[in-house]
């Protein structure tokens, strides 16, 4: 029996288990004077069915992942195991080869010693199994045995069950921290190993970007400046983007807010959210073969020399167009949440509706616009695949829109494609590099919630 079966008879036991429980403490409620039934009958249906599923499922999951170390054991006492090898690497290998067709994952065996050992490895399976499920539907009668005798009339059943609710959301927050430590952990730990092969200040303030150099040998020195990235990172993300994502999706709130008819926004407002569910790949593409090679041929038709088919405008261009409903989407929240009042009042006094906008609704949300920017900034920074197919791989440090330029992301994507050996300089200035780009996106983003708060405290 497959673990998901194993799962739905489990779940269908405490269905059965809540129905029974149930209907017993609704005849304990009949039969009790009034108010003397603490919790409703609901409660200890669930009460009776979380202890027939929860210890069996827990049981289960620690069986899962004890049995495969059983069964081997089991295996390698049987007389046919007393052929194989001593070496543990080839030892492994038929184990794993025998275990494959014993599952079905594999149809012939390569090593002659392993057939002999696919019978034992199946009777072991088939045992182990069995006796897992056994154990379950022991562990989930003697649960739900355990909770039904505990059915009375002045047992807090609700308590018990909120509680193990409060846990469960407690455990599910702490999956989130606990997460995001590790994350941070990890980029410090890998960031400490490389700073104590190259120098911080080198990688910091250093402006030649050469990490093959180092792999072949030459040295650390002057290979890991980091600034034509961080360069690169602000002139695609922060500059060029926001130019076009910035006044794009800024007038396209100001539109749909303002002038738009409800019929007009119906409509214009789901296809403008549509760009921020396109794959970025499909972004990359759309760049790299279509407005790289204009913007190309349009530098080289003006004169302009070292014109490169792979340019930071391209890029950034079309990461700006990827952005806007980023920009659109918080401009169009924060200008609709400034009070009615406010829009009224300065169209009693005279002003024009393009002079309501300039001097009294833009003002009045210019603190959620301001956050929805710094987030639509955080988002830009963090782009890959756009970088990679329409920027190009070159670490300048150039103001030329037209010339190739590269990113932290993208060296982060290229000192870790491949077979990579970790304890060299090259492949952990990938970890230095996250950390930087971590720590830059989590100040943009504290900074951009701080600003959306006090617009909320404002206006709500």
């Amino acid at each position: 029996m497959t673990g998901p079966a194993i799962f739905m008879l489990l779940l269908g036991l405490a269905v059965v288990a809540w129905v029974v429980a149930r209907a017993r403490a609704t005849r304990l409620q009949t039969a009790a004077p009034k108010g003397a039934m603490h919790s409703l009958p609901s409660y200890h249906g669930w009460y009776v069915a979380l202890w027939a599923l929860l210890p069996a499922c827990l049981f289960l999951a620690v069986w899962t992942n004890v049995m495969p170390g059983l069964v081997t054991g089991s295996v390698l006492e049987n007389p046919a195991a007393s052929a194989l090898p001593e070496d543990s690497f080839s030892r492994g290998a038929i184990l794993a080869e025998a275990r494959a067709i014993a599952q079905g994952k594999q149809a012939a065996a390569f090593n002659p010693l392993a057939q002999p050992l696919v019978q034992p490895y199946r009777d072991a399976q088939s045992r182990f199994a069995t006796g897992g499920v056994i154990l379950s539907l022991i562990l989930a009668f003697a649960g739900a045995a355990y909770a039904f005798t505990r059915m009375r009339t002045d047992f807090r059943a609700r308590t018990r069950v909120e509680r193990l609710v409060m846990g469960t959301l407690l455990l599910a927050s702490l999956i989130a921290i606990i997460t995001t430590v590790g994350i941070v952990a990890s980029l410090l730990w890998e960031s400490l190993r490389f700073f104590s092969m190259v120098n911080p200040i080198d990688f910091l303030f250093g402006t030649k970007w050469s990490p093959q150099s180092a792999a072949l040998g030459y040295g650390n020195d002057d290979a890991f400046g980091a600034v034509p990235l961080f360069w690169g990172t602000i002139f695609i993300g922060a500059i060029i983007a926001m130019a076009v994502a910035i006044p794009l999706g800024l007038m396209s709130a100001i539109y749909l807010t303002q002038y738009a008819s409800s019929t007009t926004r119906k409509w214009m407002k789901p296809i403008l959210e549509v760009l921020a569910g396109v794959p970025t790949v499909v972004y990359g593409y759309f760049a790299a073969l279509t407005i790289a090679p204009a913007l190309r041929d349009l530098a080289v038709g003006v004169g302009i020399h070292g014109a490169s088919s792979e340019s930071a405008l391209a890029a950034g261009l079309v990461m700006g167009v990827m952005i806007i409903p980023f920009v659109s989407s918080m401009a169009d929240d924060s200008i609709a949440a400034v009070p009615q009042a406010m829009r009224d009042g300065s169209l009693a006094m005279g002003a024009t509706t393009s002079e309501t906008i300039k001097r009294v609704l833009i003002p009045a949300a210019l603190p959620g616009v301001v956050g929805g920017v710094l987030l639509a900034v955080s988002r830009a920074i963090g782009e890959t695949m756009i970088v990679v197919m329409a920027a190009g791989l070159a670490a300048n440090l150039t103001l030329n829109p037209f010339s190739s330029v590269t990113t932290v992301t993208t060296q982060i994507v290229q000192l870790l494609t491949g077979d990579q050996e970790f304890d060299s300089a090259k492949t952990l200035a990938a970890f230095a590099l996250g950390l930087v780009l971590f720590i830059v996106t989590l100040l943009l983003n504290i900074v951009a919630l701080r600003v959306v708060k006090k617009y909320r405290e404002a206006y709500e």
